[in-house]
């Protein structure tokens, strides 16, 4: 027999997979979110030959906006990327994106509140109720506090599988912000459009992966082998197709013979009397 040798793979930089992800991966993806707030930052105060523009509110605004639709974005291709290129540990830097969308978002509504309308939460409450794009802003903010709030591993354990179906709002989420972001832009939305259609196609490829379609689609794909229940009634039988098993099927009827006639007695002889069965 040959001499059959397991290789184990060797751990990366002498760390495991669990030890490679909380100190070298997740610092990484934590140092790589705070670029946009750096770049801002540094625009904001013309460091580096960075500039805001004329209307830095107006610039603050968008590109917090933008951001924390990226971070939406990246927190739904985590799981396509984690299925085609079989990571399955992806999925922990997951919780991270969703957090600084989260932290983006809240950052995008503070530039509106304090800069924009100066803490007049009438204003606010006027914008809400009359500006469609800022009702659809708001309901994002207000549907993405919950998922925040229960993102803690004791949060999981605690709501189970419900903690799943809470979690799936970040679908609804990400539509709403797309929907903010094209109908605030009035002239030029093709920026829009473009997020538009990688929302699109990331939700088609959940479709697409979904049991419940393939499901669905089985009979189409499988002409011949149509279910039981949806082949058309037959016919009912005939009188005499339905008592034909009834006949061959029932247990012969068993006729004794008559008995012998009791011989005469002879005249004169007395009765025979009866005797007890």
């Amino acid at each position: 027999m040959s001499d059959l040798r397991t290789t184990l793979p060797r751990p990366f930089l002498g760390l495991t997979v669990e030890r490679r992800y909380r100190f070298l991966y997740k610092p990484l993806v934590f140092l790589a979110c705070l670029i946009p707030l750096a770049w801002m930052t540094c625009a904001l105060f013309g460091w580096f030959g960075f500039s805001a523009g004329v209307d830095q509110v107006k610039f603050l605004e968008l590109r917090c906006g933008k951001t924390a639709l990226n971070m939406i974005l990246l927190t739904l291709l985590v799981t396509p990327v984690r299925q085609l290129a079989r990571l399955a540990n992806l999925v922990r830097l997951r919780r991270m994106l969703g957090l600084f969308a989260f932290f983006y978002v809240l950052l995008h509504f503070a530039v509106y509140l304090l800069l924009d309308v100066d803490l007049d939460w009438h204003m606010v409450a006027s914008d809400i109720l009359k500006r469609p794009y800022i009702t659809l802003g708001f309901t994002a903010l207000l549907l993405l506090i919950p998922l925040a709030v229960t993102s803690t591993n004791r949060m999981m354990r605690r709501l189970g599988r419900r903690w799943g179906r809470l979690h799936r709002l970040t679908y609804l989420i990400a539509i709403l912000g797309v929907w903010h972001f094209y109908w605030q832009e009035k002239i030029d939305v093709r920026e829009p459009l473009v997020y538009a259609g990688i929302l699109l196609v990331l939700f088609g490829y959940r479709w697409i992966r979904s049991p419940k379609m393939w499901a669905a689609l089985a009979p189409l794909r499988n002409p011949g082998h149509a279910p039981l229940h949806a082949a058309a009634p037959s016919a009912p039988p005939a009188r005499s197709e339905r008592v034909q098993p009834l006949l061959t099927t029932a247990q012969p009827r068993v006729v004794e013979p008559p008995a012998a006639p009791a011989a005469a007695a002879p005249p004169g002889a007395a009765p025979r009397p009866m005797t007890a069965v």
